[in-house]
């Protein structure tokens, strides 16, 4: 998976939109495929325009539970988001996650401005969806 300080860094470097949409699309290819049955109601996430599913692993090893997520979409974009999104937050402790802003990164990036308000209320659910588990995951620590 790739990093984000590496998207980012991509980011920066591709000038034109449809550059930068060819890129969102490629990340979203390079996900872990789903298995079908992770394709289930309880992974669905509610408020996307397209079809979002989003499983959570927690990890218990240390002091406070590290989340890792798999995820898909029926939608090639939409599967690009999911992929910066994990990029930042798979792999982190639950802490870490509830004190990033996904939303402020977004806007970084520059897809506020070049995506529908569909699509950019879909990455705020699932950006809730995440933090959600992540609080979850704290609560039952």
């Amino acid at each position: 998976m790739t990093n984000i300080d590496e998207i980012i860094d991509n980011f920066a470097f591709l000038d034109q939109w449809d550059d930068r949409y060819r890129y969102v699309i490629e990340l979203g290819r390079m996900l872990a495929p789903l298995a079908p049955e992770e394709h289930s109601e309880a992974n669905k996430v509610r408020g996307c325009a397209s079809q979002v599913w989003l499983s959570t692993q927690v990890k218990r090893d240390g002091k406070e539970p590290v989340l890792s997520f798999i995820g898909d979409s029926d939608a090639h974009i939409v599967r690009g988001l999911i992929a910066i999104l994990f990029a930042l937050y798979s792999d982190k402790p639950a802490r870490e996650i509830l004190s990033t802003d996904a939303v402020a990164l977004f806007e970084q990036l520059g897809l506020k401005e070049h995506l529908t308000p569909q699509r950019s209320n879909g990455f705020r659910s699932m950006v809730e969806r995440i933090k959600a588990d992540a609080n979850a995951a704290l609560a039952t620590a």
